[in-house]
């Protein structure tokens, strides 16, 4: 089992990994998925973007785009583009820091692979329900 952080052509301050990493592990065995390989990879909004573009047919930025590559549905294979200016930018915008809301994104992708999705409004609310559980988790009360 295997869980990779990569930047690609962005700075990435991204503490405790090995920690996050077992957290992640257990974020994917609390939800009853299993994991077999993720990578996340941290990226400008123009690469995110022509990723939308290409693979999705959407013309919009994003600050996250998750790809499910495993043919085992029980089994996640996956890859989870972040856009590190998207991020920077949300911060700001919910007033957060940037390492809250890069953790944010990073649980919101592994939700996904473990099948929560966020297309209504209720599943918009379960997902940022679950999102904050696991802030709360991986932070403390204070997140």
């Amino acid at each position: 089992m295997a869980i990779n952080f990569t930047p690609h052509e962005v700075k990435l301050n991204l503490k405790n990994r090995t920690g996050l990493k077992t957290f992640i592990k257990n974020l994917f065995a609390r939800e009853g998925q299993g994991l077999r390989n993720l990578q996340y990879v941290f990226c400008s909004d123009e690469y995110l973007l022509q990723i939308n573009q290409q693979f999705l047919n959407h013309d919009t930025l994003t600050d996250i785009v998750t790809f499910e590559l495993g043919e085992d549905p029980e089994v996640t294979e996956g890859e989870i583009y972040i856009s590190i200016e998207r991020v920077q930018e949300n911060a700001l915008k919910f007033k957060v820091t940037e390492e809250h809301e890069l953790h944010r994104v990073i649980f919101h992708g592994a939700l996904h692979l473990c099948g929560f999705k966020d297309k209504t409004k209720e599943q918009g609310a379960l997902m940022r329900e679950k999102e904050n559980e696991y802030l709360e988790l991986y932070f403390g009360k204070n997140s």
